[in-house]
């Protein structure tokens, strides 16, 4: 997560562009002291990726096809049934109020990050450091997680043909993988996931539109069975609010590559609201033709059906099959797979973009901001690799499920984390343009940001009040889980503030000599 801030040093043309009429806050300064030092590339490849490339980093980030497979039975079957699709458009509006306020700051501070950035614009390094490691905390945990739905489900994979490989070998063999894909150059990677989230979306359409176009199942379609307030408010909304935030949260990302991207000023905001459009419709309509596949009387006791039956993905996949044959839910298991791997693929390229940014701050080991020949942050992503291995390896070693211990506990996490990090950079939003009035717009500075606190506000209820359902743990598990967001915040906080003393004594050192 980057820092953001008026008064840049010129040693960092790529971390941040300030616009003239910002204001200068002195202790976003970047300590130079602590700068890499100069014989050694700290220049990422500035220009090098548009608005659709952008976009496909937001959408592998969101994985499309897992989101659906892995929340919407969840959400039909514990939270409101057909109503679920609601649910999703309900979501989709908060994230449009919040990135109004996203996107203005994003015009005013363009930085390769986003919360940290904003954060400290608003309260200050600590409290953005603060911000910053609770970000990385959820990108972390929530690839972790996802790499142990992709071993379970590509070890599944290979299964079916007779092949017995462990999940945890396959996810560790794919980290390698990861890892040498982040070290090259950013169109390349846009490129392998622009062609990985393509296939499965197109599926996905492929049987909205097909469902569609048959009018339905036996109830035929309905628009008032699923989008109705009745409908949206039967049963526990909350719970289908919940994992529709689980399955659409990712869009953020868009201003971590504002630093490469060509004209970041457009760029990130077209991205955004684009990211944020694209996929609350996408969810939408495709579980609604779920709802109208199975009929909305039926659509609940359906997805209770799949979860009980313990392959919660029949309830997407079964009517594929039905639909187009077996074939279908052998592309559809394969895309499965390929969809975890852009999502895996994506959070790695952002991890390692924040822990960029926060080197050339001074916030983080100066190793960290180097790039290589292809200008990426290939110091960065071995120490994105490496955290992965230490928090994927102990599920190994303990023999634990990676679908019901790894993957649903640390997206619940995630899911917490983000929601206060969002919350955070929309009071942020409010603090900064209260000094920074030049160009600032009532809607966009004010009511937007604080209407999206209160939304936020009650999302994060909702997920708190039904954690251990999000994480199907215990509620000793969810208790522990949930405490990791303040206590990483603090712990963000405390380093950045004995850096700043360190960084302190050793000016006034110089000074005195």
């Amino acid at each position: 997560m980057p820092r953001c801030q008026a008064g840049f040093h010129s040693n960092f043309p790529e971390l941040m562009t300030v616009k003239k009429d910002q204001m200068s806050i002195s202790n976003s300064e970047p300590r130079t002291t602590d700068a890499p030092a100069k014989e050694h590339s700290t220049a990422l490849r500035a220009g090098s990726i548009g608005v659709l490339g952008i976009l496909f980093f937001v959408l592998s980030a969101q994985a499309p096809l897992t989101g659906i497979v892995g929340a919407s039975p969840l959400a039909a079957a514990l939270g409101n049934g057909a109503g679920a699709p609601g649910a999703y458009l309900i979501v989709g509006i908060v994230i449009v109020i919040f990135a109004v306020g996203f996107v203005a700051m994003s015009r005013k501070i363009q930085a390769n990050g986003a919360f940290y950035a904003y954060v400290t614009a608003a309260f200050g390094r600590k409290t953005g450091a603060g911000a910053a490691w609770l970000a990385l905390l959820a990108y972390n945990t929530v690839q972790a997680a996802m790499y142990g739905l992709y071993g379970a489900a590509f070890s599944g994979l290979l299964a079916s043909i007779g092949l017995e490989v462990p999940w945890w070998l396959l996810a560790l063999a794919t980290m390698a993988g990861v890892q040498v894909l982040g070290s090259l150059n950013i169109e390349l990677g846009a490129r392998v996931l622009a062609l990985l989230v393509g296939l499965e979306v197109a599926i996905l359409l492929l049987f909205g539109f097909t469902v569609l176009l048959h009018g339905g199942g036996p109830e035929g379609i309905s628009v008032a069975a699923s989008f109705s307030p009745e409908a949206i408010g039967a049963g526990a909304p909350g719970v289908a609010i919940m994992f529709a935030v689980a399955s659409m949260f990712g869009f953020e990302s868009t201003a971590i590559y504002s630093a490469e991207a060509k004209d970041p000023h457009r760029t990130v905001a077209r991205a955004t609201y684009l990211s944020v459009g694209v996929i609350s419709v996408f969810f939408s309509f495709i579980s609604w033709m779920l709802v109208s596949y199975y009929g909305p009387s039926r659509v609940m006791d359906a997805a209770g059906a799949a979860l009980e039956s313990g392959d919660a993905t029949s309830f997407v996949l079964g009517p594929m099959v039905e639909l187009f044959g077996p074939w279908a839910g052998v592309v559809a298991g394969i895309l499965l797979v390929t969809s975890l791997l852009a999502g895996i693929i994506a959070f790695h390229n952002g991890i390692n973009r924040y822990l960029h940014s926060l080197a050339l701050r001074g916030s983080m080991p100066a190793v960290l901001a180097r790039t290589n020949r292809h200008r990426a942050p290939a110091f960065a992503a071995w120490i994105q690799t490496a955290t992965a291995v230490v928090l994927v390896l102990p599920f190994a070693i303990l023999a634990l499920d990676p679908v019901l211990t790894l993957f649903s506990w640390f997206s619940g996490l995630a899911v917490a984390a983000l929601l206060v990090l969002y919350m955070l950079c929309s009071v942020a939003v409010v603090s900064f343009f209260r000094r920074e009035r030049a160009g600032a717009q009532l809607w966009q500075t004010r009511i937007a940001p604080v209407l999206a606190t209160v939304l936020l506000a009650w999302v994060l209820f909702l997920v708190v009040s039904n954690f251990t359902a999000l994480i199907g743990g215990s509620a000793e598990t969810a208790t522990a889980l949930l405490a990791a967001v303040p206590v990483v915040f603090l712990a963000g906080v405390l380093v950045e503030s004995a850096i700043e003393r360190r960084h302190h004594a050793a000016t006034l050192g110089h000074a005195l000599t």
